[in-house]
């Protein structure tokens, strides 16, 4: 690959030019931006690259803090459980015992503690007002008439005295600064100082090209506790929590006509975990939020562009109310979105979202330690080599989809010690730069298969479920769209409103066969396709993914019966309805899953201890599709690295012993196909991704939409993978693996091989 420039964001220091000038020559930056934590000197400013500049707007401002604390950031805490003992009317709560006192301080103004509850737990009963009191110069809640061994809790208001970023920085990277105060632009006062702060910024930084927000206003929920052992008592990146306020509150009151209460928020100390089905008031409430951090955005949007200055957000930290697949978003007004990525996933979400400049911030990031702890830039990491790993898993996620940028974050002197890590993204940016022309020249070729993700969150959480891969890992769905986001295939994201209240385009029936679909069904073409107005309508399959009760397998949402009738009738037309884990689960089915006449399987909830099982035999045939070796661990075209995980779930069994029964483990039916009507229903037990387990999902995809599996532009080798651009005739094969590997693809104008290093990428026109 011949060397190029641009595309590239080179993070600057301060102390360090004659480096970050080396560095963004060698790395072809054509942009320098500073990190937090970091500054840039003119020396760097005024040599005329680009200048990103990184701004938390809602830190950094503790001398007005001090003046306004009752202006910082609020969430909803719930105290830990007490219980009375016998004899013990009364009983004393310290609200804040066990958090982190360093992150909270209770607000106990009149206006907090109308919103404070307090619950007797073990009858899930609320006390009456009346029978308690808080003591602010003591800390505690008195609660009077408590029956004994019962356990009690307070719901209460906690300012944020400590933004969660900032301290994570200071206890990881040993900052040694003042705690940083998060401060809340729901009241006009804060707002005010805000925009005034702002104006004066933009005019006091001219070299600044590009304003980075970092990210809006609100960060995700991050809840820390006070004993080192449990220190992360609580996060989700995608939770609401940290916008509460009595403001907030009263505003959300006038506006939708009802009131949240604090347990709307804490219920029952669980809070709203993103892998919960969201409720109405938690929509309701979200909605609320994005309107506000969108509406205010956008003036701070509007005061960058005056003093002609592009506006990009970073949507990691702070991004609360920055959904950027809600209709909303495109009303801010950003120029980019920037993305921090670990996955393939992630790059997907970022290349997706509605802006002009889709950047991603690589990693290993330049600290000393990363997010889990493990030393990188610092004595045994390896940073060049973590580097390779995040790459190769982004990589064929831009192969599918492209983003505009690249860049990096942190410290740059870290880089002076690992001369093998400057080399390996020299060869990571070069790499990137040729695949982005790739792009230019037409799309990517896909296979005739389209794909709707189908949950709780539909396209608003495309491409997610609650943080990076490492923080949601043992969720089936994550493996399942890390898998896909380098697939040759179509994917969207769809929520059973999607499917219940309909808006695509109705498609052509599936086939002319009248045994399944015709008029022995009491229909035709035409009153078919007509029925098809709804989100199935240009859909060949549809997965449902997850563990019973959460967002992604869909919880209530099941006990629709309009809902199954209309998936049952789309798969009895020709659909295809894979569901891994526990899909479609609900309590009272007659089966368990909801979709069980489709799936062939069943869940048993213990009910069926005296009911008999199904014997089967593994279809050879239908397991070398997809497998090969009769059914063996291994990947259909070629031997991976690893094999395909698949579970043992002893609650599964058949329910009509017709479906295909491709894998069993303890006599338990562990992947199955099974025909219904035209389609068909797939069901596995888990999945987690490796290179052998996307090729088998990749071989499935294929033999459930009866496509033969000799495909062109599919390597041979589950650890290599391939793209073909069709506009420039270009083929680009990657190697996702370790070891050398020998591929070969097969194309229209015959079949092509490739000898590959480690984690290479060669492109040959062919």
């Amino acid at each position: 690959m011949s060397k190029k420039t641009g595309s590239f964001t080179l993070p600057g220091e301060a102390g360090y030019e004659k480096l970050t000038l080396e560095l963004a020559e060698k790395w072809g930056a054509d942009v320098i931006r500073d990190s937090d934590g970091t500054v840039l000197s003119d020396e760097i400013t005024k040599t005329g690259y680009g200048i990103y500049s990184t701004i938390c707007i809602i830190r950094d401002h503790n001398e007005w803090a001090k003046k306004h604390p009752d202006k910082l950031q609020q969430t909803f805490l719930m105290s830990d459980p007490v219980t009375a003992g016998s004899g013990d009317s009364v009983l004393v709560i310290r609200p804040l015992s066990g958090y982190f006192t360093e992150q909270f301080r209770v607000n106990d103004s009149a206006d907090s503690i109308r919103y404070w509850q307090v619950f007797d737990r073990t009858a899930d009963i609320e006390v009456d007002r009346s029978k308690w009191a808080y003591n602010a110069a003591s800390g505690e809640v008195t609660i009077n008439d408590c029956v004994p061994y019962h356990s009690y809790t307070v719901n209460f208001l906690a300012f944020q005295i400590w933004e969660q970023i900032s301290m994570y920085n200071h206890v990881t990277n040993n900052w040694d600064k003042e705690h940083l105060m998060p401060i809340d632009p729901r009241t006009q006062e804060c707002r005010d100082y805000m925009t005034k702060w702002f104006t004066d910024w933009c005019e006091a930084h001219p070299d600044t090209t590009v304003v980075r927000f970092t990210s809006m206003f609100y960060n995700f929920v991050w809840i820390w506790g006070d004993d080192e052992r449990n220190r992360y008592r609580y996060s989700d990146w995608g939770s609401y929590d940290f916008t509460v306020s009595p403001k907030a509150l009263d505003d959300f009151e006038k506006e939708y006509g009802y009131a949240l209460t604090s347990e709307d928020f804490i219920n029952k100390g669980r809070l709203h975990v993103t892998h919960m089905p969201p409720t109405k008031k938690q929509l309701d409430y979200m909605r609320f939020t994005n309107e506000f951090v969108v509406g205010y955005g956008r003036e701070l949007v509007d005061i960058a562009h005056k003093y002609g200055k592009k506006a990009y957000v970073f949507y990691d930290d702070s991004w609360i109310g920055v959904e950027p697949y809600s209709d909303l978003f495109p009303k801010f007004g950003f120029d980019g979105l920037i993305k921090c990525v670990f996955s393939g996933f992630e790059a997907r979400l970022c290349a997706g979202a509605k802006v002009d400049t889709h950047e991603l911030r690589l990693h290993p990031y330049l600290f000393p330690v990363g997010l889990g702890g493990l030393p990188t830039f610092s004595e045994g990491g390896d940073p060049a080599l973590d580097a390779k790993k995040y790459w190769i898993s982004v990589r064929r996620a831009l192969l599918r989809q492209p983003v505009d940028r690249l860049g990096l974050g942190g410290y740059l002197h870290l880089t002076e010690g690992f001369p093998d890590f400057v080399d390996t993204i020299t060869g990571i940016v070069d790499e990137f730069r040729e695949i982005k022309e790739l792009h230019a020249d037409g799309g990517v070729y896909t296979l005739p298969i389209r794909i709707a993700v189908l949950h709780s969150w539909g396209s608003l959480r495309s491409w997610t479920l609650s943080g990076h891969f490492h923080e949601t890992y043992m969720h089936t769905l994550i493996h399942i769209n890390e898998a896909l986001s380098g697939l040759p295939v179509e994917v969207k994201f769809i929520s059973f409103e999607d499917i219940l209240s309909g808006s695509e385009k109705a498609t052509e029936k599936c086939c002319d066969t009248t045994s399944c679909c015709g008029e022995e069904n009491g229909s035709n073409k035409e009153d078919q396709a007509a029925e098809k107005k709804n989100m199935l309508g240009n859909v060949d399959i549809i997965i449902n993914a997850g563990r019973a009760g959460s967002a992604w397998s869909g919880g209530d949402a099941w006990n629709n019966p309009e809902l199954v009738a209309k998936l049952q009738k789309w798969v009895y037309e020709g659909g295809i309805f894979i569901g891994v884990n526990e899909p479609s689960a609900v309590s009272d089915s007659m089966y368990g899953f909801a979709m069980a006449d489709v799936l062939g399987v069943g869940l048993d909830d213990g009910a069926r201890v005296c009911h008999g099982k199904w014997t089967f035999d593994i279809d050879k045939e239908l397991a070398e599709r997809v497998f090969v070796e009769n059914g063996t661990k291994k990947a259909a075209n070629g031997s991976g690295s690893d094999d395909v995980k698949l579970p043992c779930k002893p609650d599964i069994y058949l329910t009509d012993g017709k479906a295909h029964v491709l894998a069993e483990k303890d006599g338990i039916p562990v992947f199955t196909m099974h025909e219904y009507g035209c389609g068909k229903g797939v069901y596995l037990t888990g999945f987690e991704k490796n290179n052998t387990s996307t090729r088998m999902l990749l071989n499935l995809l294929m033999a459930a939409k009866g496509l033969d599996k000799e495909q062109n532009y599919i390597t041979d080798d589950p650890d290599t993978e391939c793209a073909y651009y069709p506009g420039s005739g270009k083929l680009v094969v990657i190697n996702n693996s370790e070891v050398e590997k020998h591929t070969e693809v097969k194309t229209e104008k015959g079949t092509i091989g490739f000898d590959l290093k480690p984690f290479e990428t060669k492109i040959d026109k062919i």
